[in-house]
C-alpha cells in the first residue's frame, strides 16, 4: 500500500514540477520577450524595451527558467543589461549563444560592434551576425549587411541578404518585412512589387507596424495589387495605433490632402477634411 502511495505521490509531483517552471517561462515571457526574437513563441508579443517596474521581477523569472530555456537565458540577458548590470549581461548572452540562441548571438554582435561593454572587435561582431544570419534571424541579416557597408572586412552583399532573408521570411514577420522592402526597391535582385506586396500582407497579417504600414502605402498606390483607398487608411490605422510615425503622417495628409503655398513655393497652410 505504502508503495502503491508513493508511485501516486511522485506521479503527480513531476506534473506539478514542470508547471512551476513553466510559469516562470510564462512570466519571463511576459516581461522581458524580444518581439523579433525567432525562438519566441507566435502567441508571445514581446517588449521592445523592459519597464522600469518589471526589471527586478523579470531577473527573478528568467533566472529561474533559464535553467532549461535557452530563451530565458536571452531574456534574462535583457532584463539585466535594462538593470545596467552589463558584465552579467554578456555572460547570459553568452550561455544563451552557446545554446544556439541566434537573438543572442546579435546582441553579442551589437556589443563587439560598438564596443560597449566588451573590447570592440568587428571581425568577432560579423561572425556572430553571420551566425545568426545562418540560423535565419533577420537582424542578423540586416546587422551583417550595415556592417559591410560601414567598411568592414567584406562588401555587404544585399543578394546574399535576399537569400538569407528568403529562409526567415517563410516563419518570421520582421525577415517577411525586411525582404519585402528589398524586392520593393529592388535591392540585391530585380525589383518585384507583386512579391513585396505578399509578403508585406504576411507580415500585416502578424501586426508588423512597418508591414501595415507599407500595405496601407501599397493600397493606396496600387503598386503589386488593386488600389483602395479605404483599405489603405485601414492599415495606417492599425499602422498608427501600433507607434508606427510613417503611417501617422501617411493619415495625416489623407486627412489634409491640399497645400497651399506661397509664390516662393513655402508652405502656407493646408486644408483638411
Amino acid at each position: 500500500m505504502r508503495t502503491y502511495l508513493l508511485a501516486m505521490l511522485l506521479a503527480f509531483a513531476a506534473p506539478l514540477t514542470a508547471q512551476a517552471q513553466s510559469a516562470d517561462l510564462v512570466l519571463c515571457d511576459r516581461l522581458a520577450a524580444d518581439p523579433s526574437d525567432p525562438d519566441k513563441p507566435a502567441d508571445v508579443k514581446g517588449v521592445a524595451e523592459i519597464a522600469s517596474a518589471d526589471i527586478a521581477t523579470a531577473v527573478k523569472f528568467c533566472r529561474q527558467a533559464a535553467t532549461a530555456s535557452r530563451r530565458a537565458m536571452f531574456e534574462l540577458g535583457r532584463a539585466y543589461a535594462a538593470n545596467r548590470q552589463t558584465a552579467e549581461a554578456i555572460a547570459a548572452w553568452r550561455k544563451a549563444a552557446d545554446k544556439g540562441s541566434s537573438a543572442a548571438m546579435v546582441e553579442l554582435g551589437v556589443l563587439y560592434g560598438t564596443g560597449a561593454g566588451v573590447a570592440k572587435d568587428e571581425a568577432q561582431a560579423r561572425k556572430l551576425f553571420e551566425k545568426a544570419a545562418q540560423a535565419g534571424n533577420p537582424r542578423g541579416v540586416s546587422n551583417l549587411a550595415a556592417l559591410g557597408s560601414a567598411g568592414g572586412a567584406a562588401p555587404a552583399d544585399p543578394a546574399q541578404a535576399r537569400a538569407l532573408l528568403g529562409k526567415a521570411a517563410e516563419t518570421n514577420a520582421e525577415a517577411q518585412y525586411q525582404l519585402g522592402l528589398m524586392l520593393s526597391e529592388g535591392d540585391g535582385g530585380a525589383k518585384d512589387d507583386v512579391a513585396a506586396r505578399a509578403l508585406f500582407e504576411k507580415a500585416a497579417a502578424q501586426n508588423h507596424p512597418g508591414a501595415l504600414e507599407r500595405m496601407g502605402a501599397f493600397a493606396q498606390e496600387g503598386r503589386g495589387g488593386p488600389k483602395d483607398k479605404d483599405a489603405a487608411k485601414a492599415y495606417y490605422e492599425r499602422a498608427a495605433a501600433l507607434g508606427d510615425e510613417d503611417a501617422k503622417k501617411a493619415l495625416e495628409r489623407i486627412r489634409c490632402p491640399y497645400a497651399i503655398k506661397d509664390k516662393q513655393g513655402k508652405l502656407v497652410t493646408t486644408l483638411c477634411f
